[in-house]
C-alpha cells in the first residue's frame, strides 16, 4: 500500500478520549478540557464548509482526532459508494485523523439505506467477501482502517466461525486493524449466550489499535447497545481483563443518545484511566 494520503502527522494517540458530539463543541472550543483525543462521527461532517466544520478545524489544532464511520456497509453486496469514500478521504486531508474505522456489518441492500448496523453470517464466503471490500476501501483511502466488532441481536444458523475467529482472520487477510468494543462483546455475549472472557482470550490483540467503551440498555429479554447510559459494572470488569492484555491501547468513551454534560464523559474516562494505571502497576509488581 502506498504512503497514506491521510498523513497521521499527529503521531500516536494514548489514554482515554471521548466521542466529540455537537453539543460539546463550544465547550471544547472555549474551555480546552483535559482530554487527550477525540473521535468524531465522520458521516456527520462530510459536507463542505459550515460553522461546525470550521470549529472542528480549530479544535484539531489542539487535539488529535479519530474518525468513526457508519456508512461503508463493508459486509453489503451493493457496490461500494465511491463518492462517500472520497468524501471521507477529503475530510481526512482536512483533519488528519490518526485512525479511520467502521463496523463488521452492512447497512445497504438493493440501494436502500438502513439506519442500522446489520449482522453478517460468519462463514468462509462472507469472510472473503468482506475482506475484498475492505481491501478496496483501503486502496481508495490509501490507508489501513479499523473494523469494530458488532453488538448483535440475531445470529445465522449457517455460520461456521466464531466471531473472534472471524475478526482475527479478517484482520489478517485484509491487512487491517481491529477496534475492539468491550460493551459490544458483553451485549452480544448476553444476547447469544457465549462467554465474554472466551472472546477476549481468543482475539488477536496485536491487531487491536483502539478500544471502545459505552453503556447498554437492558430491555429485559435482551441488551441494547444504546450508548445512552454510564458504563455498567459488568463492562468495567470486562475492560479490566481487556486492558490487562494490552494496557497501552487507547480507549474511547462513547455516548450518543441522551447525551450528558461533557464532565460526565470525562468522569467515565477517568475511571478507564484509573483501571489502566492500576493494571499497569499490578503488572510491574508481578514482573519485579
Amino acid at each position: 500500500m502506498a504512503d497514506s494520503t491521510l498523513s497521521n502527522m499527529a503521531g500516536p494517540i494514548s489514554g482515554t478520549g471521548v466521542g466529540l458530539r455537537h453539543c460539546h463543541i463550544q465547550d471544547v472550543l472555549f474551555n480546552n478540557p483535559d482530554i487527550p483525543w477525540f473521535e468524531i462521527l465522520t458521516d456527520n461532517h462530510l459536507e463542505p464548509g459550515g460553522p461546525v466544520k470550521h470549529a472542528l478545524q480549530t479544535i484539531r489544532q489542539d487535539y488529535v482526532f479519530s474518525f468513526h464511520c457508519v456508512g461503508m456497509s463493508l459486509g453489503g453486496v451493493d457496490p461500494l459508494e465511491i463518492n462517500y469514500l472520497k468524501q471521507i478521504k477529503q475530510l481526512g486531508e482536512e483533519l488528519d485523523p490518526i485512525f479511520v474505522s467502521d463496523h463488521l456489518s452492512f447497512s445497504t441492500l438493493n440501494g436502500q439505506h438502513y439506519n442500522e448496523l446489520l449482522p453478517l453470517p460468519y462463514t468462509e464466503d462472507s469472510l472473503k467477501h468482506i475482506c475484498d471490500r475492505i481491501l478496496q476501501v483501503q486502496d481508495i483511502l490509501n490507508r489501513q482502517i479499523l473494523i469494530e466488532n458488532p453488538s448483535s441481536y440475531l445470529s445465522y444458523q449457517h455460520s461456521t466461525l466464531d466471531e473472534w475467529d472471524f475478526m482475527n482472520e479478517l484482520a489478517k487477510q485484509a491487512d487491517c486493524h481491529v477496534l475492539l468494543d468491550v460493551n459490544n462483546i458483553y451485549v452480544s455475549a448476553c444476547n447469544h449466550g457465549f462467554d465474554s472472557n472466551k472472546y477476549l482470550s481468543n482475539i488477536d490483540f496485536s491487531r487491536v489499535k483502539e478500544i471502545h467503551l459505552g453503556g447498554y440498555e437492558d430491555r429485559g429479554h435482551y441488551l441494547l447497545d444504546a450508548h445512552n447510559h454510564p458504563i455498567s459494572d459488568e463492562v468495567w470488569e470486562l475492560f479490566k481483563t481487556t486492558i490487562g492484555q494490552a494496557p497501552e491501547i487507547p480507549c474511547l468513551i462513547e455516548w450518543d443518545n441522551d447525551i450528558p454534560a461533557l464532565e460526565v464523559l470525562q468522569q467515565q474516562a477517568s475511571i478507564a484511566e484509573d483501571i489502566r494505571q492500576n493494571t499497569m502497576q499490578e503488572a510491574l509488581l508481578e514482573s519485579a
